[in-house]
C-alpha cells in the first residue's frame, strides 16, 4: 500500500527498482508494491527514490525484515524449496513456511504486503487471553491439580480441538502467574508449579552400599522392555522423607507411565518394601506384571523372595545410573509436588497415597502425546475388533 497522501515510501521505491533490475515486469512490480504500472515505469526511467520519505517502521530484533521478505519473495518465484530459502537467510524452515502461509501461499505471497501486515499487527494492542472467562477457569482448575503450564496448554488443544478460544500457550500461563498485572490467575497458584529438582550426585561418588546377592543386571532384561512396545515392565524406587527416616515406594510402568505408590508407614526395610511391592503388583493382571527394574539400594535385598513368590523378575541398574530408570525419575519429580522434600512420609495415609496416585494417573504427559497414563493404559486394554 502507498504511504500517507498517496506517496510511495523510499523502501517501496527501492524494492521496485531492485525487482526491475532482476527483470520483473512492470505490472508485477506494481502489484507487489501497490501502485500503477506507469508509475513503476517512471521510477525505472528516472531512478529516483532518495527524495521519498522513509517508511518509518522497523521490525523488532529477531523478526523478518523487508530485505528478508524480498529474498523469500524471490525464492518463491524461482520455485525454491522453503529449506533452500531458509538456508540462504539463516532462518528456521518453519519461519519461512509460516511467513509464506500467512501471505496467502506461494502463488499470492507479496513481500511488501507482508511487511505492511507485520507493522499493523505490531501496532495493534493484543487482548490478554487469561483476563477472564471459561479459559481462565479451566487453567486455574488444572493448576490446582498440579498440572504444568505445558501440560495444560497441550491438553486444551486435545480437549477443545474445535474451539480456538479455549487454547493458550504455556508462556501465557507463566506470564499470568509471574508478570505483574498480567491476567487474573491467583498468585498463590504459582505454588502449584513444579519446583526445581535438586542437583544429582556426581556419577563417580560412592555411597558405601554393599553388593546385593543374586542380582540380575539391566543388560539381561528382555528387549521388549527397552522399546516400550509391550506394557507390564515397571521401574521402581523410594522417595525419602525428612532425614531419610520415612519413605514412599514408587512403581512406574514404562509404556503407559501408570503409577503405583507403595505405602510404608512402618519403615523402609527390605522386608517392608518387599511386602508392599507384592501387595501392589499381585493386584494387577498378569499381562501388566512382567518385570521390575530397581537401583542397587539395600531395600531390594529381598528381591529373590519377591521373585519366588510372584514369578516377576527384578533387574538392577548399574551403580549411580538413575537415567536407566528415566520414567521413574521423572515421575518422582512430579511426586515431589505432592510430597515435598523434608516431609514426614510416615504420616501419609493409604487413602492419601491413593488420591495422589489417581491425580498422577490422570495427568497428561508430554511423552504420551498429552494423553494421561489412565487413557494410555485403556488403549492397551481395549479389546481389538
Amino acid at each position: 500500500m502507498q504511504g500517507k497522501h498517496g506517496h510511495l515510501s523510499r523502501e517501496q521505491k527501492q524494492l521496485a527498482l531492485r525487482l526491475h533490475a532482476k527483470g520483473w515486469r512492470l505490472v508485477d512490480i506494481a502489484k507487489e508494491i501497490g501502485c500503477s504500472a506507469p508509475m513503476v515505469g517512471i521510477m525505472a526511467r528516472t531512478g529516483r527514490h532518495v527524495d521519498a520519505k522513509p517508511y518509518g517502521w522497523q521490525p523488532r530484533a529477531g523478526q523478518l525484515t523487508i530485505d528478508e521478505r524480498e529474498q523469500i519473495l524471490l525464492g518463491v518465484n524461482r520455485g525454491d524449496t522453503f529449506t533452500a530459502i531458509a538456508e540462504q537467510l539463516g532462518r528456521a524452515v518453519s519461519t519461512v513456511s509460516r511467513e509464506v502461509k500467512r501471505g496467502g501461499g506461494r502463488t499470492r505471497y507479496s513481500a511488501w504486503h507482508a511487511h505492511e501486515r507485520a507493522r499493523e499487527q505490531a501496532r495493534r494492542p493484543k487482548p490478554f487471553k487469561l483476563a477472564s472467562g471459561r479459559l481462565l477457569d479451566e487453567v486455574a482448575k488444572q493448576l490446582e491439580q498440579l498440572w504444568s503450564p505445558q501440560e495444560i496448554a497441550a491438553r486444551l488443544r486435545l480437549d477443545h480441538a474445535d474451539d480456538p478460544e479455549m487454547r493458550v500457550s504455556h508462556e501465557t500461563i507463566y506470564q499470568s502467574l509471574f508478570v505483574q498485572g498480567r491476567g487474573e490467575l491467583r498468585r498463590e497458584l504459582a505454588r502449584c508449579l513444579r519446583s526445581g529438582r535438586a542437583s544429582r550426585k556426581p556419577r563417580g561418588t560412592t555411597d558405601g552400599r554393599g553388593r546385593i546377592p543374586g542380582m540380575v543386571m539391566l543388560s539381561e532384561r528382555p528387549a521388549e522392555a527397552d522399546d516400550r512396545a509391550v506394557p507390564g515392565h515397571w521401574e521402581g524406587d523410594l522417595i525419602l522423607g525428612e532425614g531419610s527416616r520415612s519413605a514412599v515406594g514408587t512403581l512406574v510402568e514404562r509404556t503407559t507411565r501408570m503409577v503405583l505408590l507403595l505405602h510404608l508407614p512402618d519403615g523402609k526395610s527390605a522386608e517392608q518394601v518387599e511386602a508392599a511391592m507384592r501387595i501392589a503388583i499381585t493386584a494387577l493382571p498378569s499381562s501388566l506384571a512382567r518385570t521390575i527394574t530397581w537401583d542397587q539400594g539395600a531395600e531390594m535385598s529381598k528381591h529373590a523372595a519377591f521373585t519366588t513368590a510372584t514369578g516377576i523378575p527384578i533387574y538392577f541398574c548399574d551403580p549411580h545410573s538413575p537415567w536407566q530408570r528415566g520414567s521413574n525419575e521423572n515421575t518422582n519429580g512430579l511426586l515431589r509436588q505432592y510430597l515435598p522434600k523434608g516431609s514426614d512420609l510416615s504420616i501419609v495415609t493409604r487413602d492419601g497415597l491413593d488420591a495422589i496416585q489417581d491425580s498422577l494417573n490422570n495427568r497428561p504427559r508430554k511423552t504420551l502425546g498429552y494423553l494421561t497414563p489412565s487413557e494410555k493404559l485403556a488403549e492397551f486394554l481395549a479389546p481389538t475388533v
